[in-house]
């Protein structure tokens, strides 16, 4: 399962990478949504590469997530019982995790802050330079500033 988060805003997007990050849920900045990888979410992933940034969540990175920043529809937070309960379906299906999210009624968007010490110099060049792109596991670390 990966994590895609939105770092740069809205001004100036050209109109086909606006609508790539619609279809990836990712409408302001700060903004994260879990996907499975495929085919054609790798494609979408590889067209917004100069808007977000993305890599592999790990378990307790995942689990901190869905309870700070998980919540159900009408903006309220999860029990410790519901949080167990998403992250078990989460791990059993083999849908993406925004259906699953949805179909728990809850949020398939967390809204995360802008993280603790600041992004590096260079937002707007390619990791491992800036913040931008692939970053594999190194996510995880951004993820627990931004929770």
């Amino acid at each position: 399962m990966i994590a895609v988060i939105r770092i740069r805003g809205r001004v100036g997007v050209r109109r086909d990478i606006q609508d790539t990050l619609k279809m990836l849920r990712l409408h302001r900045k700060h903004h994260c949504v879990l996907f499975k990888l495929n085919d054609s979410i790798k494609g979408m992933l590889q067209k917004a590469k100069d808007y977000i940034t993305w890599g592999e969540i790990s378990e307790e990175t995942l689990k901190k997530l869905i309870e700070k920043r998980g919540r159900k529809i009408g903006d309220k937070r999860l029990s410790k019982e519901e949080v167990e309960k998403v992250l078990q379906e989460l791990k059993k299906s083999e849908e993406q995790p925004a259906k699953v999210l949805i179909r728990l009624g809850l949020k398939p968007v967390f809204r995360l802050a802008p993280p603790s010490k600041g992004f590096k110099k260079s937002i707007k060049e390619h990791y491992p330079k800036g913040e931008l792109g692939y970053r594999g596991s190194a996510i995880n670390e951004l993820l627990e500033r931004m929770i």
